[in-house]
């Protein structure tokens, strides 16, 4: 029996803030079912928002924060996160992390879309992420850290009522059983679930289906994120283009240079994510490419390094100062329900990061919350965790009968499509209906994991948190933030402001019998 206090699953900066900040007296073990650096956090660019700015105040930083989230945020989660974000960038700068600074030798700002306020910290020009992750890494030397496991079931006790371990499966195949305390779900969102994304290509949804499939009430799934400017090269995304490079002067024009959001929005170029992805989808359906023009960003090399490489490495030429960009999937702003602790609503189990949903972000994240979140939110747990008395655990697990998968999944590719055609940026009840129905097809109900190879695995978990994505897309007959119908255009305050859809899977418990740990 492989035993420890906390295990943590994933390795992005919620993970990785929450290991730094546990006491040390406690075995955490970090699992990821990739190398430890690929993760989104680890790809970020933009930076941390934080109002640390000689204008700027927390409370503007809460009003942004709702009004890009079209108010459906929880006020209360915001206004801890937005009060906290100038003492996490101090807490990291006191430690060793080095972020960018002016000529002053003060902490460079900059601004990105739906901010009123300069007030983004970055770390290596465009590689805040990496900035970040790397000097966590170096922190948490002591950390027990396992590559290369795919963890595919949420283990429950014998009265299926507490999240106690986890199954995951080697590289070779062989099952390997952990048990804690303390579960922690840090894994992401699920943006390879459509064609055109921004993340890391672990990031399906794993987690999500995982927590659903052991019983742990999911919320808010409909708010996908997808970011307007993905380098957009013979027909494939080819990475982010930051949403700081509009923040600096660029700006999204056709091919002829008509300035596209000129009259679309008052904050044009910088309007929140939604609004620019919904305009540059309406001209793609037309037939228009649209580009980024860079031409009034000064040193763009200089002050976007790996932006300006991707783009050589891609056989764009920046002295033409045109970059083709699409809209692509970024953030998932629904989840895992969880409280300001990262409690699920499954005792033992945890999740932070962008699986968790706890409200902070409303039905659309404003620009660089998502590394603040984790920051936020791994140090809350840290905090409730440190406080916790050794408790008397039943470690007998509860059995879960299983069902042989059926073997005509479809491919990785066909979801993909599928999902961003049908549940993507523009939604109808027509195109959702036939998703939904294609979905219903794949049998994966208790399907038994263990005895699938890694691909498969993936396969399932992703037609679960598709489902998941598609159902509250239906349900929620309106648009707001990241969910647009065309059938519903506008915002239905009086039936759905703060309404979340709550979706409770109930596949763990329908099992009949415990097995002793042996």
């Amino acid at each position: 029996m492989k035993y420890s206090n906390v295990i943590i699953i994933g390795s992005g900066i919620a993970a990785l803030q929450l290991a730094r900040k546990l006491r040390d007296d406690l075995n955490v073990m970090i699992i990821t079912k990739s190398s430890q650096l690929n993760s989104n956090s680890y790809l970020a660019q933009g930076g941390i928002a934080a109002a640390i700015g000689m204008n700027d105040h927390p409370e503007k930083h809460f009003i942004d924060t709702l009004e890009a989230g079209r108010y459906h945020n929880h006020p209360g989660v915001v206004r801890a996160l937005t009060e906290a974000a100038p003492n996490l960038i101090s807490d990291l700068v006191h430690h060793g992390c080095v972020f960018d600074k002016d000529e002053y030798g003060e902490l460079a700002l900059g601004m990105e879309g739906a901010h009123s306020e300069k007030r983004i910290i970055h770390g290596g020009g465009d590689a805040t992420g990496k900035t970040i992750i790397d000097f966590m890494v170096a922190q948490n030397n002591n950390i027990k850290t396992i590559e290369n496991v795919y963890v595919f079931e949420l283990l429950l006790d014998s009265a299926g009522e507490r999240c106690i371990g986890v199954k995951g499966k080697m590289p070779d195949g062989k099952i390997e059983t952990y048990f804690a305390d303390h579960i922690v779900l840090a894994t992401g969102g699920c943006g390879q679930l459509y064609r055109y994304t921004s993340n890391a290509e672990p990031v399906i949804g794993d987690g999500i289906a995982l927590a659903y499939q052991a019983g742990a009430e999911i919320s808010d799934m409909e708010f996908i994120q997808f970011h307007p400017t993905l380098l957009y090269v013979n027909g494939k995304t080819r990475g982010l283009i930051s949403e700081a490079v509009r923040g600096e002067g660029g700006r999204l024009v056709t091919e002829e240079g008509k300035l596209i959001m000129e009259h679309v929005h008052p904050l044009a170029d910088l309007a929140p994510r939604h609004i620019v992805s919904q305009t540059i989808y309406d001209y793609l359906k037309r037939g228009k490419q649209i580009f980024l023009d860079i031409s009034n960003v000064k040193y763009f090399s200089k002050r976007f390094p790996t932006i300006a490489s991707n783009c050589k490495n891609n056989g764009i030429d920046l002295k033409k100062n045109k970059i083709p960009v699409v809209p692509g999937s970024h953030f998932l702003m629904g989840g895992i329900k969880t409280d300001l602790f990262g409690r699920s609503s499954l005792k033992g189990l945890y999740a932070i990061g962008e699986v968790a949903c706890t409200g902070v972000h409303g039905a659309n994240r404003l620009a660089s919350n998502s590394l603040l979140e984790g920051l936020f939110f791994g140090q809350m747990l840290a905090e409730h965790l440190n406080k916790q008395s050794k408790e008397k655990i039943n470690f007998d697990v509860f059995s879960r009968k299983k069902a042989t998968v059926q073997k005509n999944l479809p491919s990785i590719q066909d979801i993909q499509h599928l999902m961003m055609e049908r549940v993507g940026i523009v939604r109808s009840q027509e195109g959702l209906l036939r998703q939904k129905q294609w979905l219903k097809s794949f049998s994966i109900e208790n399907v038994d994991l263990a005895e699938l190879p890694h691909e498969n695995i993936s396969q399932v978990f992703m037609l679960i948190t598709a489902s998941l994505i598609t159902d509250a897309a239906l349900e929620r007959t309106e648009s707001r933030g990241g969910h647009f119908r065309q059938d519903y255009p506008c915002e239905n305050d009086h039936l759905w402001l703060r309404k979340e859809i709550n979706l409770k899977g109930d596949g763990a418990r329908e099992q009949i019998e415990a097995t002793a740990v042996t």
